[in-house]
């Protein structure tokens, strides 16, 4: 039968490696086998997918598998190696599997007499790419030959070779093994390391690993015990997931995610790089930089849009256009990051590509007052409107403050827009009302109750440490806090993206049930800044225990059941792991414990921390504001104070 769709290979128990643009993806076990997803990759290929140890004859027996980093895993396996065999084991052997293309394995004798040992590795690659893998199109694997120390597959795509330190004493191609005799003193190691990569290619450099100015490194301390993990293996995650535009190598973005979206999402990658904006503005920089070379600039009803894919919106409405959001945070993306600590030279650069960015919006909007869907024959849609609503008060904040005209025209807007919404997107009920999800071009509105509503509440900051004003008004907003925090929509580990008494909820659904955490993130600080803490601080606590129980590495996304004793968040299968505005989420949800509201122009900082102190005592260090370095303490009060910040920084109140 054909025409069935084919299900991506879950990856939540595969251990997987990453320091883009290399991969090495485990299936739990120190043995690559060649089954589903296993190997090394480079750009999306496979150029190793089996490699299979023996020691003297046999297969270690595995007994551990953990990530030591995000782009490594250790593996441990025993075996019985002396003669004649007692019952315990007296070789130790330990593999560490590294995203850049090598594995080193050690062998560890805990045998009272010297051992002299045959290993042996299989090796195998069928020079495949990610996607034909993940949809079970992978070919054969690939005849091997003998190649220097070590062997080589070739194909129509490219070629693969693996090479080891020392030297193999045999090498047998077709068989594709590679053979050593080792000698272990009583009580010894010894050790030898493999390494794969592209015919003809230099070792794996991972940016993460060799950009100068790449996310600082930031640290979590305090009462809560999981806070300082949690924030370590984000910021390790966020570096893993960097990229370099190949053409300008000194502008950085973060990847979406892996191992399925390890390229630029331009909504995704501008709503990383503002989470992470506490942590430095390279990266927001070198994002817009990218995103600004992408503008279309043809004459036309696009011109000034940044293009990119359509989303899935859930069972209610029809996909999105993510052009449409990337457009609208690019100048709310610059405009904060002038506020932390961009450089006037770099606001000054990139501030025309803001400016068509803002063109476009009111060239969209017209004589009307929405901004349309344009894949929807009208439909206006409720977080578009807060995302344009946003782009508009501070992308008229940045134009005044750099002097461009516009910021007047921005305004008056936004004025209009918030009177109309208010009135034209609030659907009655019983309960009180809701913000609609959508409006259609008759004016029917679509009431379902959805996470993207947290938009509404995420209006972005002015000078001064102003919150900008948000399309609901106070009584509005404090209704919507409500149903945020009722049990149909908080699942106890995060914010679930359909309510569950909505038509069409699935715990599962991608935008239909599932818990999305840039989504929870986005709701804590939306809520914490209107004075929501008892919501905003169940979203946090739920969101922490699932990290918890993710290895502090969160996922994408997971599945919105209910919260009960004794249980664990499930995973979705199609998740990315790590993901680029998860790693980043963990920075906002943190830094809004603080709230840290900058305007490095002005030399000021304000802090409105969450005076509830749902987490106890926290402090962040190696924070970044003004372009220098910059550390905060909440106390379990809930007091806060700066104890280290740029010279000149000034602290109002």
């Amino acid at each position: 039968m054909t025409g069935l769709p084919v299900d991506l290979p879950s990856t939540h128990t595969t251990l997987i490696c990453v320091a883009l643009p290399g991969l090495a993806v485990s299936l739990g076990q120190g043995q690559l086998t060649g089954r589903g997803l296993e190997g090394y990759y480079r750009g999306g290929r496979r150029l190793l997918s089996r490699c299979r140890l023996r020691v003297a004859g046999r297969e270690p027996l595995e007994v551990q598998a953990r990530m030591a980093g995000a782009d490594r895993a250790r593996f441990v396996g025993t075996l019985r190696a002396s003669s004649p065999p007692g019952p315990d084991p007296d070789v130790v052997v330990e593999r560490v599997r590294h995203a850049d293309g090598t594995e080193r394995i050690t062998l560890h004798s805990r045998a009272s007499r010297p051992l002299r040992l045959p290993v042996e590795v299989a090796l195998g690659t069928d020079l495949a790419d990610l996607g034909a893998i993940a949809s079970g199109r992978a070919g054969p694997e690939l005849p091997a030959s003998v190649h220097a120390a070590g062997l080589r597959w070739a194909g129509r795509v490219g070629s693969s070779v693996i090479t080891a330190d020392p030297p193999p004493a045999d090498a047998l191609a077709s068989a594709g093994v590679l053979r050593w005799e080792l000698e272990l003193p009583p009580g010894g190691s010894t050790s030898l390391e493999l390494r794969v990569r592209p015919d003809g290619a230099g070792p794996v450099r991972a940016v993460g690993r060799t950009a100068t100015g790449s996310p600082a490194p930031a640290a979590a301390a305090g009462d809560d015990a999981r806070v300082p993990a949690f924030l370590r293996t984000s910021l390790d995650d966020l570096q893993a997931l960097l990229l370099r535009d190949p053409a300008h190598p000194a502008d950085l973005h973060l990847a979406a995610g892996a191992p399925w979206r390890c390229g630029l999402a331009p909504a995704e990658a501008l709503a990383a790089a503002r989470m992470a904006l506490p942590l430095g503005t390279r990266l927001a920089a070198g994002t817009l930089r990218i995103l600004a070379r992408s503008r279309l600039s043809a004459p036309g009803p696009s011109s000034g849009m940044i293009p990119g894919p359509r989303r899935d919106a859930g069972p209610h409405l029809p996909p999105g256009c993510t052009g449409t959001e990337a457009t609208l945070l690019f100048p709310v993306l610059l405009a904060e990051a002038r506020r932390w600590g961009l450089s006037e030279q770099e606001t000054e650069e990139l501030l025309p590509a803001a400016e068509h960015c803002l063109t476009w919006l009111r060239t969209t909007v017209g004589d009307g007052t929405y901004v349309p869907d344009p894949h929807s024959g009208g439909l206006v849609r409720c977080e578009t409107q807060a995302h344009a609503h946003r782009a508009a008060l501070l992308g008229a904040d940045l134009l005044d403050s750099c002097g461009r005209p516009g910021a007047a025209g921005l305004r008056q807007w936004a004025q209009e827009l918030r009177a109309a919404f208010r009135q034209d997107f609030w659907a009655d009920d019983p309960g009180g009302g809701r913000p609609a999800a959508a409006r259609t071009p008759d004016g029917r509105l679509v009431p379902h109750l959805g996470a993207a509503a947290v938009h509404l509440l995420d209006t972005g900051l002015l000078g001064g440490g102003v919150q900008a004003p948000g399309l609901l008004d106070k009584a509005q907003t404090g209704h919507l806090a409500r149903l945020l925090g009722s049990p149909a929509m908080d699942s106890g580990w995060g914010l679930r993206g359909l309510g569950a008494k909505e038509p069409g909820y699935n715990p599962f659904g991608h935008r239909a049930g599932a818990v999305r955490v840039q989504e929870t993130a986005v709701a804590v600080a939306g809520l914490a800044a209107a004075g929501h803490e008892r919501e905003a601080s169940s979203l946090l606590r739920g969101v922490l225990a699932a990290a918890d129980a993710f290895g502090h590495r969160l996922p994408e996304m997971y599945a919105g059941e209910q919260r009960t004793d004794g249980s664990a968040p499930l995973p979705h299968p199609a998740a990315c792991r790590p993901a680029a505005t998860s790693a980043a989420a963990a920075v906002l949800l943190l830094t809004t414990l603080v709230g840290i509201r900058p305007d490095a122009p002005a030399g000021t900082v304000t802090l409105h921390p969450v005076r509830s102190a749902p987490l106890g005592e926290i402090s962040l260090t190696g924070l970044r504001v003004a372009g220098g370095p910059f550390s905060a303490r909440v106390s379990r009060l809930g007091l806060a104070m700066v104890e280290e910040a740029a010279d000149g920084l000034l602290l109002r109140s």
